[in-house]
């Protein structure tokens, strides 16, 4: 495509689903700094952490749920474009649960195809993903012509609720308005895996996993290489794709070359997860670098079984007890098995040329964890927490509780190494008048150098002593240095 920069969005109205995530409200912001009458974020969220950027841009937000038609409605009555970001089922506990997952990404994307329909939408650029055509088998610098994986074989229902989806919206490409007067071009873009500074599905899990010392394998060899996507070079393409789904271009007869399209989208440099990612920001982070490394079959048994452990707490999988899932299969899959894409066709149809280098993506997104990781409460491993935990209740019990049944063991142990009951009884009380005395200076510490953290400093500090104050010193030398 030969346009300018601004073509179909300068005096348009845009309506972005699922606009208040991390995509979404990037999308929203570059639509309004390329001159949009109007841009509308309808998200089932009342707030995110881009929210105030998006209302002093002066995008509109809807609260409002993709499931229901009378809110798909609303927010695209008037508009000249859709792009339909919202999705759900992409990563941990959100992946076990496949009602929902399909309500949201099938039955959210049949209402938004009949309110195009409803309203005269002429255009909607459909976000899907690589998982329509992978499904756990190498591919090569894959392109388009590949055919949709058996919808009956995907492993978890967002890959196979997102391929009915994309199929519903490239086959609704050319249906007549309600009125007839109209057209509605749809395509399809299927990213590569998206990062950046703020992405908020992906890498958070796994930075969480890092602090707790639980992400300590690899999986797959060295040679598995797959592809990603900088969230810049992917609000580009989506922004192509909307030009290239224009049909009253002066000059330009026929079908727009978008319509009926899907793409591949990405960096265009294939990589290997753990060493392009993930081991540079554990080094920079101070986490520990994972070495082993687990056989993908291996880690394929393991995810089903935590699959399988998943399934049984499904009533309660929003409640936040429950914690994450270590891995499913969809995520060994997303790791473990080499499978990238030529974005070729996007480039030759839609110009699409990455703005931004993998480098250049990697050093945002360091910069962008090393400050989060300042301004949150830094601590140990999950390990250290429960072996002073352990600790400590064996301590109490042996100084404070009747020895029964499996007690007598316990005080028996203790006495071995204090020798008597008064001892022991000095040494708990010595150690908690320690930890809490640690979370008191803890506090007054923290007070100086990470306030917004001090009471949590206070409370983590009198649990663990001197196992917490470390970070909480350590941040206060790095404090002085700076």
């Amino acid at each position: 495509m030969h346009l300018s920069e601004n073509e179909g969005i300068e005096g348009a109205r845009f309506a972005v689903t699922g606009g208040l995530g991390f995509v979404g409200a990037a999308l929203c912001l570059e639509l309004l700094r390329r001159g949009a009458q109007e841009v509308r974020s309808l998200d089932l969220r009342a707030s995110s952490p881009w929210s105030q950027q998006l209302l002093d841009a002066g995008a509109r937000l809807i609260q409002g749920d993709v499931r229901k038609k009378e809110d798909v409605g609303k927010v695209v009555r008037g508009v000249d474009c859709v792009f339909h970001l919202a999705s759900y089922g992409m990563s941990g506990k959100e992946m076990v649960q496949a009602g929902r997952t399909d309500e949201v990404n099938i039955n959210g994307t049949c209402n938004v195809l009949d309110a195009c329909h409803e309203h005269g939408v002429r255009r909607l650029v459909y976000v899907s993903t690589y998982n329509v055509v992978f499904g756990g088998k190498p591919i090569v610098n894959g392109d388009e012509t590949l055919p949709y994986f058996p919808i009956e074989d995907h492993v978890d229902a967002y890959g196979r609720s997102k391929s009915v989806s994309e199929q519903l919206v490239l086959k609704s490409n050319g249906r007549q308005a309600k009125s007839k007067s109209t057209r509605l071009y749809t395509c399809a873009i299927r990213p590569a895996a998206i990062y950046g500074p703020g992405e908020d599905r992906h890498l958070p899990r796994i930075m969480s996993l890092a602090k707790l010392g639980l992400a300590s394998f690899k999986i797959g060899g060295p040679n598995v290489k797959t592809d990603w996507v900088y969230a810049d070079n992917l609000v580009l393409a989506l922004i192509l794709a909307s030009m290239g789904l224009l049909d009253d271009i002066p000059g330009r007869k026929g079908t727009p070359v978008a319509a009926g399209q899907a793409y591949f989208i990405s960096d265009g440099a294939p990589v290997n997860t753990f060493e392009f990612i993930i081991s540079p920001l554990f080094r920079k982070l101070g986490y520990t670098v994972p070495r082993a490394t687990l056989d993908t079959s291996v880690a394929l048994t393991i995810s089903r079984i935590i699959l399988f452990i998943s399934t049984l707490f499904y009533p309660w999988l929003d409640s936040k007890w429950i914690p994450q899932p270590l891995i499913l299969p969809a995520e060994v899959y997303k790791v473990g098995v080499t499978h990238y894409f030529s974005y070729l066709k996007a480039k030759g149809e839609l110009g699409y040329v990455p703005i931004t280098s993998p480098q250049e993506g990697l050093a945002a997104t360091i910069s962008y964890w090393q400050e989060r990781k300042r301004r949150e409460l830094d601590g140990p491993t999950i390990f250290i927490w429960l072996a002073v935990t352990v600790g400590m209740l064996a301590l109490f019990s042996a100084a404070c509780l009747p020895p029964v049944g499996p007690l007598k063991w316990v005080l028996a142990i203790h006495l071995l190494v204090f020798r008597s009951m008064l001892v022991i009884r000095l040494v708990l009380i010595s150690a908690v008048a320690a930890h809490f005395g640690e979370g008191v200076y803890a506090w007054f510490l923290a007070r100086k150098v990470d306030p917004r953290n001090a009471a949590g400093w206070f409370w983590q500090t009198s649990a663990l002593g001197f196992f917490s104050l470390r970070f909480l010193l350590k941040r206060a030398r790095e404090s002085k240095q700076n």
